[in-house]
């Protein structure tokens, strides 16, 4: 996607260019200066239209950016889960968000908060200045307002589910604003709009699959099936009808993949899950997108500490590493938990590409890019242009199989999806006939669990179900009481189903008032 992106920003530098070009000494001393383009006087033509869109999409890199020494906002959703713990300890913001004892100065929370409000600002620019660009192919300027609405209901979603109750802005704000200290909206209010958006998107025209890494409807789909899932469950607590839409709308996509394995499918090997090549592809209905001439790929995080895996010799911190215990709670003979073959690697290469040696541990493969970093007997292009994946149909058939399940119990469609997740892994499915509803659903949580580790997905699961998986039991514990093992043995809360709201939001806007319950105030 960065071609394309770079590609339409520069055509809209030129276009800005070329409307200052040809005119007299007089008449250039009228015009406006590129470099003071506004919002008003920017959105003029189809590549202004472009150059937005392609502005939010980039706000979605700030999940990879930094978050202090060894750190990166990332972080925050996986250090929080238990999977995972660290080997380094200079970062006090990711060892209090370990240790479960995170505020609202946490540098992780403050800018995910900012984060998402910068997608949300920059897609709320596109669907209020986009309108009025004429002449504009009218696919195309649907196309765009469907992507907006795509990524800022994203944005939505995930705020909702960290900090519940939020402002819910939609329109571009300056200081003049009514709303400019907007006051915390209701999470159902959050939801409608969410719901809403990705309606607007599916209608949007967007093709199944996109290479170039824009929003698709294999995406679209596959995220209000799993906001339908996160609404019937905790804090909405909709139930049943809001698992009938999950699970159906959840279906929608797998019925297509059905008809078009080529096009939507799980990939044959996991070393294709982290395969440049396959980027934008298959499975990977939607990443957020890296290339070294822009951004590189921001998982180095979960490199061992001080151990030689790629081609700068003994480095990478060790900042998130499996949790032992979670890593063994893989079933015998599970191909996801096989040393470079799953999602963990126990030994590899001196340098990327010499001699095999034993890390003494096992850290996270899932992100580990061989073309970038070499492998055995290969030197590493030293170019980590690896995507982040956002939503895998690995997903899509998990969630088609939970919701299944709660409408009235396992069918055979449902035990049909969440069997491809276990054939994959080459573990053997008891019958269909042996499950209860009870049984079904907590297999599927273990698969959740097993499959979408480090992907910044586990968080979400433990909040909306109230429920964490125990890797030493193999079953699910209540939120509130679990103890996870990086947290020095304090247990979760319940003020942990939320988080703080950033501490210098609320001196700044009087209008949100009180922080979430649990935390400190200002």
């Amino acid at each position: 996607m960065r071609h394309t992106l770079v590609k339409n920003i520069s055509k809209a530098l030129l276009g800005g260019l070329i409307l200052v070009g040809p005119v007299g000494c007089t008449d250039f001393l009228k015009e406006q200066a590129p470099s003071n383009l506004t919002p008003t006087s920017f959105y003029t033509i189809p590549d202004h239209a472009e150059a937005a869109i392609a502005a939010t999409y980039q706000g979605l890199r700030f999940m990879g950016d930094g978050a202090g020494i060894f750190s990166s906002n990332w972080q925050l959703l996986e250090a929080l889960t238990g999977t995972s713990t660290t080997e380094t300890a200079q970062n006090s913001d990711l060892n209090n968000l370990y240790g479960l004892v995170h505020d609202g100065n946490t540098a992780h929370v403050v800018n995910y908060w900012n984060g998402l409000y910068r997608i949300i600002a920059n897609a709320n620019q596109v669907l209020d200045k986009v309108p009025g660009i004429n002449p504009m192919d009218a696919a195309q300027k649907t196309k765009i307002l469907g992507e907006a609405r795509f990524l800022r209901a994203s944005a939505y979603f995930t705020a909702v589910q960290l900090w519940g109750d939020i402002p819910l802005v939609t329109k571009p704000q300056t200081a003049a604003s009514a709303d400019f200290l907007p006051a915390r909206s209701s999470k159902e209010d959050v939801y409608k709009l969410i719901v809403d958006d990705l309606t607007a998107a599916e209608a949007a025209g967007l093709a199944w699959m996109d290479v170039s890494g824009r929003a698709n409807l294999a995406a679209v789909k596959t995220q209000l099936a799993k906001v339908y899932l996160t609404m019937a469950g905790f804090p909405l607590s909709k139930g049943a009808s809001y698992y009938k839409l999950a699970a159906d709308k959840a279906f929608e996509v797998i019925t297509y993949a059905n008809a078009n394995p080529s096009t939507i499918n799980l990939f044959t090997t996991y070393d294709d899950v982290h395969k440049e090549s396959n980027k934008n592809r298959v499975e990977h209905l939607f990443m957020i997108q890296y290339n070294t001439s822009v951004a590189g790929n921001p998982m180095d995080n979960f490199y061992p500490n001080f151990k030689p895996v790629t081609y700068n010799g003994p480095g990478g911190t060790g900042s998130s590493v499996p949790v032992t215990s979670f890593y063994k709670s893989y079933e015998a003979g599970d191909l996801r938990a096989k040393d470079q073959v799953g999602y963990f690697y126990t030994t590899y290469y001196t340098n990327g590409n010499g001699a095999q040696f034993d890390l003494g541990a096992p850290y996270v493969f899932k992100h580990f890019n061989r073309t970038a970093n070499g492998t055995a007997g290969v030197a590493g292009t030293r170019q980590n242009n690896l995507n982040v994946p956002q939503i895998r149909y690995a997903e899509t058939l998990l969630i088609y199989a939970e919701a299944q399940n709660e409408v009235g119990g396992p069918n055979q469609a449902a035990y049909d999806a969440m069997k491809r997740i276990r054939d994959r892994a080459t573990l053997t499915t008891p019958d269909l006939g042996t499950y209860t509803q009870a049984t079904f659903r907590e297999a599927v949580w273990r698969e959740r669990w097993h499959e979408l580790c480090y992907e910044q997905i586990t968080w979400f699961d433990m909040v909306r179900l109230r429920k964490v998986y125990n890797d030493k039991t193999n079953g699910f514990d209540n939120f509130v009481g679990h103890v996870n093992p990086s947290s020095n043995n304090q247990p979760l809360q319940e003020k942990h189903l939320l988080l703080p709201i950033p501490k210098q939001e609320l001196l700044n806007n009087p209008n949100l008032k009180t922080q979430n319950p649990g935390y400190p105030g200002v």
